[in-house]
């Protein structure tokens, strides 16, 4: 029986995740990054979505979004990941899925859970291995929300609205690295 997915709705926050079949790498080279990026902004513009956090790793990503009109959310993921996935199998002669399935998506209701899966998505190079420090791994919007990179793919008022200065999100990712210090509940949204 296929999962049921949410309903999309203007105003909601969702987290889509998925990763590489068999945790297989679905980025082999930066330019594969390069490339979904620059579609990703290309799609954002034309879907009005807003990217509040994302990050992108060798065989898994992390975005959560939030619909801001009547074009469903999961519509730019799945323009996305189809179209990647279509380039992907062109350039390294696959064929068949590069994902262990359809994208997951959970809908995002409460401000705790949206605030710490921002710092989850965003410790994912560090927790996985891939960097010592966060603002090492280049495909996050990381550094955006520090201010240190200008960047499209983030929404600078709701990182305002919930940290009124760099350095308070910047403690509180380092604290959620430091600490391992999820609120309680939090391991039934988190994925990869």
């Amino acid at each position: 029986m296929p999962k049921a997915r949410p309903a999309y709705l203007e105003g909601h926050y969702y987290h889509f995740y998925n990763r590489g079949r068999s945790k297989l790498s679905i980025f082999h080279d930066p330019n594969d990054y390069i490339f979904l990026l620059r579609h990703f902004k290309e799609y954002v513009k034309e879907f009005n979505i807003a990217i509040i956090a994302y990050c992108l790793l060798p065989n898994h990503y992390h975005i959560l979004a939030r619909q801001n009109g009547r074009v469903q959310a999961n519509v730019l993921i799945q323009r996305l990941f189809n179209r990647y996935s279509k380039t992907y199998n062109k350039k390294y002669t696959h064929s068949g899925t590069i994902f262990e399935g359809p994208y997951e998506v959970k809908i995002v209701t409460d401000d705790r859970y949206l605030i710490n899966l921002c710092r989850y998505i965003h410790a994912n190079p560090v927790k996985h291995g891939l960097v010592k420090d966060i603002l090492d791994w280049p495909y996050s919007n990381y550094p955006e929300w520090l201010g240190l990179r200008p960047g499209t793919l983030v929404d600078r008022q709701f990182i305002q609205d919930y940290f009124p200065t760099p350095g308070e999100y910047k403690t509180f990712v380092r604290d959620y690295l430091q600490n391992n210090n999820l609120p309680d509940g939090m391991d039934d949204y988190l994925f990869y």
